[in-house]
């Protein structure tokens, strides 16, 4: 198994189409960069949920998942469900991201989500953002969309835990859904962990690497 580092990382930029998507997809793996980089700059984006409980919910949850650093979120109103008819509005917003930011990295959705929202997203995330290494999210659905992943963040079991306990305790107005428990994200963690041969952990899918190994 190969294991490559990102030591010189400095900035994220984290983006969802719904407030929770960060949280849900990439939660362990933010907390384990901010753990690891006190001070890291983290750039959010989320494009509805904005003027409301959702809103607050959202920048108190990445606010405990990025903890110690520069964190700078944003979220907007688009209506949900409905970006492909508020395309423009969403590329604006991408496109105001990256004119603030060069980041290390970027987590977003994946580019195969069957979510339009989620999917609409990933895909316009290589419009504005198109050097940078970009690590596509999953996020567990009755639409079944879970697929082979090829990159993974292996998470301690302190962190699986924290990540589970923070979605439960930020994101009061999700606890109805049938699919939000700690079995269901301690599930997949877990199923990950093992393809990575590690107990629990994230994974992502890759579109596009460019690799330097001369150095």
């Amino acid at each position: 198994m190969i294991r490559l580092g990102t030591g010189g990382l400095e900035r994220i930029v984290a983006v969802g189409a719904h407030c929770d998507d960060i949280a849900i997809g990439a939660g362990g793996t933010l907390l384990t960069l901010c753990l690891a980089r006190p001070g890291v700059r983290v750039d959010a984006l989320v494009l509805s949920g904005g003027g409301g409980e959702r809103e607050r919910e959202e920048r108190a949850a990445l606010a405990a998942f990025c903890p110690g650093a520069d964190l700078r979120p944003t979220v907007l109103k688009l209506p949900d469900g409905r970006l492909p008819v508020h395309w423009e509005e969403a590329k604006a917003a991408v496109e105001e991201l990256r004119g603030r930011t060069e980041p290390d990295l970027i987590l977003a959705p994946r580019t195969d989500d069957a979510h339009q929202d989620h999917r609409g997203l990933a895909r316009l995330i290589p419009t504005a953002f198109r050097d940078h290494l970009v690590l596509g999210y999953e996020i567990v659905k009755w639409d079944g969309d879970l697929g082979r992943m090829v990159a993974y963040q292996p998470l301690t079991p302190e962190t699986a835990e924290r990540k589970v306990r923070l979605l439960q305790e930020h994101y009061a107005s999700q606890r109805h859904r049938p699919w939000y428990d700690r079995e269901a994200f301690l599930g997949l963690a877990r199923i990950r962990g093992i393809e990575c041969q590690a107990r629990y952990a994230e994974a992502f899918a890759v579109t596009k690497l460019t690799l330097d190994l001369g150095d």
